[in-house]
């Protein structure tokens, strides 16, 4: 196909851009989690390794889309990598409304968080996570009216599954868990608003009595700003292709795959690396752990660039005063 290679470049850099973005926010999330030891932070280090891995996934459909002519590949093949990209992709949303839900658990219910939402709870629900996605992702592999009957050679999301099973994820998963979404946010920014009146009135008991002021508590009002953009970001990313895909079950003789395969799916694979660019500018801990690991990088690339030009960048000079210097060199670069 003609058009191919662009789109593969496209891909690629993609691909190149979710992996790289997302493996620093994990590391970022791991040095905090080895910091806090939160459980929230496990949820937000799940959401990277989902990204990353969907960032694989797809990797590895840039070499048909670069090779010309287009290399046919094996249907069975080419179903196991959608399976794997549908899989990461479920992984990465479901997340994203765990990650929701552990926010508005925190806001409901403050003083049992702790309690209900342990170390094991996580860990049951990231695994719980998991096996529901690969379930999602390879259930057009078991079920053949998800499966398209021809094949081509040409690997693509449609090429291998139906439009059917696009219909059933919108109406089974996606729109009821927008929904969920909805209500989560405004329940939160009910209880959060709630919170507001409440600080305000404390306020002003304690200026009309002399008493101290008590702090402000920003915290319901940001946990409620940073699901807002997940959702929102969720939402606009997935929603074109999953109404399209419908609309394509509906209307037979309308020909959509070539805008659903190389424009609304980009846009939803696109959603993986905005998930790490919303965490690294609206979530403070994640921004000043990763300003924090570019000072150490520069902090060491700057003392290899000294060490350097203080082993190579010196003229020879004779023995008895060479010795001295290098001495006196080394001491204060240790220092």
């Amino acid at each position: 196909m003609e058009s191919s290679f662009p789109f593969g470049v496209i891909l690629a850099v993609l691909a190149s851009l979710i992996i790289a973005v997302n493996v620093l926010v994990a590391v970022a999330v791991l040095l905090l989690i080895h910091k806090n030891d939160g459980v929230g932070l496990c949820f937000t280090l799940n959401l990277a390794v989902a990204d990353t891995l969907l960032g694989v996934a797809i990797s590895g459909l840039v070499t048909d889309q670069l090779s010309t002519p287009a290399r046919p590949t094996q249907k069975t093949l080419c179903s196991f990598r959608m399976a794997f990209v549908t899989s990461s992709a479920a992984a990465s949303v479901l997340t994203v409304m765990l990650i929701a839900f552990d926010r508005y658990l925190a806001i409901k219910q403050p003083l049992r968080y702790l309690q209900i939402m342990n170390g094991l709870m996580a860990g049951a629900c990231i695994g719980g996570l998991w096996l529901v996605s690969y379930l999602i992702g390879f259930l057009p592999l078991g079920v053949p009216v998800f499966q398209q009957t021809t094949y081509h050679g040409t690997c693509s999301f449609f090429a291998v599954f139906h439009p059917r099973f696009v219909l059933t994820l919108s109406c089974v998963g996606f729109f009821p868990a927008l929904l969920l979404f909805v209500f989560f946010y405004c329940d939160m920014l009910k209880i959060a608003s709630m919170h507001s009146q409440q600080i305000r009135k404390m306020e002003q008991a304690g200026a009309g009595t002399g008493a101290c002021r008590p702090p402000r508590t920003p915290s319901d009002f940001k946990a409620v700003r940073t699901v807002a953009v997940l959702i929102g970001s969720f939402t606009l990313s997935w929603t074109p292709f999953l109404v399209t895909g419908i609309v394509q079950v509906a209307c037979q003789k309308c020909y959509l795959y070539l805008v659903l395969e190389r424009y609304l799916w980009l846009l939803g694979v696109g959603n993986s690396l905005l998930n790490p660019l919303i965490y690294a500018y609206w979530q403070k801990e994640v921004q000043q752990q990763l300003y924090e690991m570019v000072l150490g990088v520069k902090k060491g690339f700057t003392s290899c660039l000294l060490l350097l030009s203080a082993r190579a960048g010196r003229p020879e000079r004779p023995r008895e005063n060479f010795c001295p210097i290098a001495t006196i060199s080394h001491s204060q670069l240790d220092g």
